[in-house]
């Protein structure tokens, strides 16, 4: 793809598990880092960055063919929310949905982008394969929460990528702990411990794990993500620390070199 160095799919085996809102932050995270950065919503039935980064009003097209992504907090956006009335049901069979998601990919015009990061619908369908047959992806993150139902579905989401050869570059636990804003207790409402028993089972890295939050709901659905809105906050740390471990196991899955023996002459 022109104008991207590197794409990589957020994922997540089921829906409900918070993944829009951890790819916008990972996508601020970034920037913040100086990486070019963009979102493409590929979730054709259930957009939701429009409304996390705020954007209103439709792209542009400068040759009718190729479409100009909107910007938001330095972060270039493209989403089917920005081409329908999103008031209206999406009532659109899988041939329609992969070929809007093909044109999104293909024909946005991204400017010098770093990173790509891609939105993906819940599951392991049309959109998932269309995503591995049509672009060389560099990774993918897999979103969870702690409860047994969203650990089965992450794991099925981790092996949908080892199938078509794209490495999982890691695992993040979202709604891990939810602590009293009065007391400071913690209490584990999804279950405990759960991203880490499948990341370690199944060699997986887990990049972080997110506390359960009222901020962060508001943030996104004010359309200033928790990265933006307090960036010297605890949650914006852990955000960062996902974003340097992802670009870490990036760089390591493609590092190249010679090899070096030592000999006698």
């Amino acid at each position: 793809m022109d104008g991207v160095k590197h794409i990589v799919a957020v994922a997540s085996g089921k829906g409900g598990v918070g993944k829009s809102t951890v790819t916008v932050n990972l996508a601020l995270a970034l920037s913040a880092q100086g990486y070019r950065v963009g979102v493409l919503d590929a979730d054709i039935y259930g957009p939701s960055q429009q409304v996390m980064l705020g954007l209103k009003g439709r792209p542009e097209s400068a040759d009718g063919k190729s479409i100009t992504p909107m910007e938001s907090h330095g972060i270039q956006a493209m989403s089917m929310a920005f081409m329908v009335n999103t008031r209206d049901a999406m009532v659109w069979r899988g041939p329609m949905v992969v070929g809007a998601f093909q044109q999104m990919l293909t024909q946005t015009q991204w400017d010098n982008l770093d990173f790509l990061l891609i939105d993906m619908p819940p599951g392991t369908g049309d959109i998932q394969l269309t995503l591995s047959q049509k672009v060389p992806v560099s990774g993918a993150v897999i979103v969870t929460t702690p409860q047994d139902i969203a650990l089965l579905d992450a794991v099925k989401g981790i092996e949908m990528f080892a199938k078509v050869d794209i490495p999982v570059l890691g695992l993040i636990e979202n709604m891990s702990v939810h602590r009293c804003a009065e007391c400071g207790h913690e209490s584990h409402l999804f279950g405990q411990g759960g991203g880490k028993t499948i990341a370690d089972r199944l060699q997986v890295p887990l990049l972080a794990e997110l506390p359960l939050d009222r901020s962060i709901r508001e943030q996104a659905d004010g359309g200033m993500p928790s990265v933006r809105a307090a960036p010297d906050s605890a949650i914006s740390a852990i955000y960062r620390d996902a974003a340097r471990h992802l670009t870490a196991r990036l760089w390591g899955a493609e590092q190249t070199g010679p090899a070096i023996s030592m000999a006698d002459d």
